[in-house]
């Protein structure tokens, strides 16, 4: 099993967030702790939209997209970001838009650009709610993790791992008074710890990497786990999605079907690759080479993305 080197190299952070970049050679362009722009997606639902890119000096590991929900009597935070930079920006944001008190802060799944802000929230006193499977994964992979983002930020910036104290098995609601929303632990999928959110007030899904737009999805669970988690969610009854990654707000379910189509040709096409015989070094070159052009860093997570999907199919 040995896929392109540079494709290895780039994704030691098992589907975290990539280490190619030189922290050397980045500049960070602003380390204050002052509010970020948002986008009002829908009434009391406040989205930053991340960028494009692998975490950076420059960028601060602000890559996902974050935000937070108003209701009547507290507010609960949408993955806090992915440094503890990042997550005083977020809160900073927070307190700027109300003085409600932030009551939970709930963490979507293991990837550091999802949960290391978390920390700049513990001064709140919140819930911290996570899939039932986020301990566990936060303990095995954290440190690591905490480690390579201060190789990028600098000591002492990504931030300590904070765990859940709130685990989610199956489905909870939380109350944020007036304003349910729906909490959902998925399968196997984008990675082993998915969680959802559902706003009723608005109709509005939160279901952070298992939908990226744009940007080229990350595969760290099971593809075909994702596809089915994916064709779940489109039953729900909901009017608009905030992808992980990718614009603030997308049209539901027809924002998801870029990465349908990206899912199922992986799923297809390296099923017919191990039919034929197709060693894992020529997979890597051919598989879904359709999409090269239609997603944001395509070659530097496809290979990665390729070589997940052979191992979990090759044994069918």
């Amino acid at each position: 099993m040995a896929a392109d080197s540079s494709v290895s190299r780039r994704h030691a952070f098992i589907g975290g967030l990539c280490m190619c970049c030189s922290a050397a050679l980045a500049r960070r362009t602003d380390t204050s702790v002052g509010p970020f722009a948002t986008h009002e997606v829908a009434a009391g639902i406040h989205i930053r939209r991340g960028v494009d890119q692998d975490a950076t000096l420059t960028n601060g590991g602000a890559i996902a997209n974050v935000g937070f929900i108003i209701g009547r009597d507290a507010v609960a935070v949408i993955d806090p970001g992915g440094s503890r930079l990042d997550g005083e920006r977020l809160r900073a944001t927070v307190r700027e838009a109300t003085r409600l008190p932030v009551r939970y802060v709930v963490m979507s799944h293991v990837h550091p650009d999802h949960v290391f802000g978390a920390a700049a929230f513990e001064a709140d006193r919140p819930q911290f709610v996570g899939h039932v499977r986020l301990t566990r994964a936060l303990a095995v992979r954290g440190e690591y993790y905490r480690k390579r983002l201060e190789e990028i930020l600098g000591k002492d910036a990504a931030g300590p791992v904070v765990m859940p104290t709130v685990l989610v098995k199956d489905r909870t609601e939380i109350d944020l008074g007036g304003r349910v929303l729906a909490l959902t632990a998925h399968g196997l999928a984008h990675s082993d710890c998915d969680l959802s959110v559902l706003d009723h007030m608005t109709a509005t899904l939160l279901p952070a990497d298992l939908l990226f737009v744009q940007r080229i999805p990350s595969l760290d669970g099971s593809l075909q786990g994702w596809v089915k988690e994916l064709s779940a969610l489109e039953d729900l009854q909901a009017r608009r999605a905030v992808p992980g990654h990718g614009p603030s707000s997308v049209d539901w379910p027809s924002g998801a079907r870029d990465l349908q189509r990206y899912l199922h040709i992986l799923l297809r096409e390296t099923r017919q690759a191990i039919a034929g015989g197709m060693d894992i070094d020529t997979t890597v070159q051919t598989i879904g080479r359709s999409e090269r052009g239609k997603w944001k860093l395509f070659d530097d997570y496809h290979g990665h993305n390729i070589t997940q999907a052979f191992k979990e199919l090759e044994w069918e």
